[in-house]
């Protein structure tokens, strides 16, 4: 009897976080090191990801995020033109003038955050110059409440609220990352993600606590709900799964 082959929707997506122009792993909002196995070159682990035939690339500049500083944009176009699938870039991106530096250096999506709460009218500006499907917005939460800029400062703002507003203005995709679970791998808040998928309706990508393959097989009950992809760092860096099968058994899907 030939062997079952295990399909999926669930797109897996690699986190490439860049600071001082070097690959770091975020952990908690605070940069690390890459274990030593890999190149903290991000161009070459961009080539990396795509060898072992990663769909897509999520790219954050920590250096924008943090302290609004361009200095990693010549190596983060470097990156996207070194391969051939979508990057997504976020870090920093809190006026359209950066937004629009994004995409002249070739992201094929871009994913802000901060202005989600202070600034919504860039959101709406960004969304009628590039289109919806090209803005993605992240809402970074601890204990219920969206935090900003860089994950230095805490909102007043629920991210049910949050992702309803931002609906009504045209938004179709969210990230929503557990930050007290992000790089630790003690796997994803399934229960804030599966409320933000049912109340708020929109597609959502899950980030943070991924350890492995077990928590791929708990997000698949939520893609029927919209939760369709997830961006993984920490754990693809520590080797918590064989990389080609993972792409095998969990790339069957697309991302819009």
């Amino acid at each position: 009897m030939p062997a079952k082959v295990f399909q999926s929707p669930l797109l897996v997506i690699p986190s490439i976080d860049i600071k001082d122009g070097k690959l770091v792993r975020i952990v908690q909002g605070i940069p690390k090191k890459v274990p030593s196995v890999y190149p903290d070159d991000p161009v070459e682990m961009a080539k990396i990801w795509r060898a072992e035939n990663a769909k897509c690339l999520h790219v954050v500049d920590f250096d924008g995020a943090w302290y609004g500083s361009n200095k990693n944009l010549p190596i983060i176009e470097k990156l996207i033109q070194s391969v051939v699938i979508p990057v997504e870039l976020g870090g920093g991106l809190r006026t359209i003038e950066k937004i629009r530096e994004a995409f002249k250096i070739g992201a094929a999506r871009v994913v802000v955050g901060t202005i989600a709460v202070t600034n919504p009218e860039i959101i709406q500006q960004a969304i009628e110059e590039f289109g919806a499907e090209k803005i993605i917005v992240s809402l970074d939460v601890i204990k219920n409440s969206v935090i900003i800029r860089g994950r230095k400062e805490t909102s007043a703002i629920n991210p049910v609220s949050l992702g309803l507003n931002l609906k009504t203005m045209g938004i179709k995709r969210l990230i929503v990352t557990d930050v007290e679970r992000n790089g630790l791998m003690l796997g994803p808040n399934l229960e804030l993600l599966r409320e933000m998928a049912l109340k708020v309706g929109l597609k959502i990508t899950a980030s943070g606590g991924v350890s492995g393959y077990k928590d791929l097989i708990s997000l698949l009950e939520l893609t029927p709900l919209g939760v369709d992809s997830v961006i993984i760092g920490r754990a693809l860096y520590e080797n918590k799964f064989p990389c080609q099968e993972l792409w095998r058994i969990a790339e069957y899907g697309t991302i819009i």
